[in-house]
């Protein structure tokens, strides 16, 4: 796919992107270059192929899920201000 000078200046419009005229004619070299480029990746036969998440077969190390820290909102709460039924009370802003 190639680009010309207006396709870019109006690419930049939308972006709200300023481009000197000079720079103009490499914009759009290399923006048809990378379109080119997804084009030609377009039209891989992917058919059949498992999706991945990472290119090496990793398995994460997990850790186990298990709690190490007591409830704390008693001590917690009582030092604010205003709490009611454990939750903690502010004052009104957006009328």
């Amino acid at each position: 796919m190639s680009l010309d000078a207006d396709d870019i200046k109006n690419i930049a419009k939308l972006a709200r992107l300023k481009i000197d005229d000079a720079d103009v004619a490499d914009y759009a070299t290399n923006l048809s270059n990378i379109l080119d480029l997804v084009e030609q990746m377009n039209s891989v036969d992917t058919e059949g192929v498992v999706p991945m998440s990472h290119p090496l077969e990793v398995i994460q190390r997990l850790r186990d899920d298990a709690v190490t820290e007591s409830n704390q909102r008693d001590d917690f709460q009582s030092v604010a201000p205003a709490t009611q039924d454990g939750l903690y009370l502010v004052p009104k802003v957006i009328e």
